[in-house]
């Protein structure tokens, strides 16, 4: 089978082990973008691949080339609007993405971030460091437990299963909100369902793990962080524009609630962003995901699909483009480097 490679913005060492690199590399003819004008390279070979791993833009003029095309790795990981899904959904080619490579990376550093928000580890570590650290008890006056306690989610896709798991040793009572899953489906994973309003007002930790849609851009806004509970903590993992970041600002500014965030509305934030210097907010650059373990299992699970897909078996290993939804996803673009 023949593979047009143009994995950009990703670096092929840091998606493909070099084990791995030389498996695609011998079980396929690999046909390497090497920076030339793309439409001429594009022009030239799709008429003979079968297999696509690239996010670069797939319309009908350029689907109308690739002929033998069974499938599509978009190994940037998000689905972008810049492929015409309704034809390939027509002519039967998989659009395919291993986004849940990034599920168990997020959780965890979720997990440490709301233990860190909880108990104000990273606010005493700087305080230590500035010799102004407060010692035993008058260092906890606003600490609590993660254990017992009420835990909401808005979003409960890989990003939310993947921390509900890491969750269960707490012994936390969990609350969902996802409309796109249904009240029994969620009951028999084991939490409980909720509307956003019940979710925002009723935990003590509320995991923003959704991704991002027409439907749900400035979710977490004003009315939203108002309605939450005084010292609650919303945490922030999957996109920016699930809030409205100037509200979340104003929100973590005056006290009321404690803000982790790994996402902002422009990355990397500027040098003189006023949020650097926003109290009640632990911030993380972007990192929860990106561990080289993760990026790495990118590769593995292009070639699982790959070898089903060869032997006429139905890809199990990445996420699909549905039909009924992936019109809908608006995920920033990941930048290179």
């Amino acid at each position: 089978m023949r593979v047009l490679y143009d994995p950009d913005p990703r670096e092929t060492d840091q998606i493909f082990s070099p084990e791995n690199l030389a498996l695609l590399r011998s079980r396929y003819e690999v046909v390497e973008w090497q920076g030339e004008p793309r439409d001429a390279f594009y022009a030239r070979h799709l008429p003979t691949a079968d297999i696509l791993i690239s996010q670069q833009r797939m319309g009908r003029d350029r689907l109308d080339m690739a002929e033998n095309l069974r499938v599509i790795f978009n190994v940037e990981t998000n689905f972008l609007p810049n492929i015409d899904y309704e034809e390939c959904f027509r002519r039967g080619i998989h659009v395919l993405a291993p986004g849940a490579v990034f599920a168990l990376p997020v959780a965890e550093m979720a997990l440490g971030m709301a233990l860190s928000l909880a108990r104000n580890i990273h606010g005493e570590h700087a305080a230590f460091q500035r010799g102004t650290e407060k010692w035993l008890f008058d260092g906890n006056q606003q600490s609590e437990l993660l254990t017992g306690s009420s835990v909401g989610f808005v979003g409960f896709g890989d990003l939310g299963r993947s921390l509900y798991r890491l969750l269960a040793p707490f012994g936390v009572r969990v609350q969902v909100y996802d409309p796109w899953l249904p009240d029994g489906h969620l009951r028999r994973l084991g939490v409980e369902p909720a509307s956003f309003a019940t979710v925002m007002a009723a935990n003590r930790f509320v995991f923003v793990m959704a991704a991002i849609t027409v439907e749900n851009a400035h979710l977490i806004n004003a009315e939203a962080l108002a309605s939450m509970q005084p010292g609650a903590m919303l945490l922030l993992m999957s996109r920016a524009a699930a809030a409205d970041f100037t509200a979340l600002t104003a929100a973590a500014r005056s006290g009321r609630i404690r803000v982790a965030t790994d996402v902002f509305p422009v990355e990397p934030a500027p040098r003189d962003d006023p949020i650097r210097a926003v109290p009640n907010i632990l911030f993380s650059p972007h990192r929860a995901g990106a561990l080289p373990l993760a990026m790495a299992e990118i590769g593995q699970r292009v070639l699982e699909d790959m070898d089903l897909i060869a032997r006429g078996l139905a890809p199990v290993a990445c996420r699909r483009a549905e039909r009924e939804t992936v019109a809908r996803f608006r995920s920033m673009p990941v930048k290179r480097g």
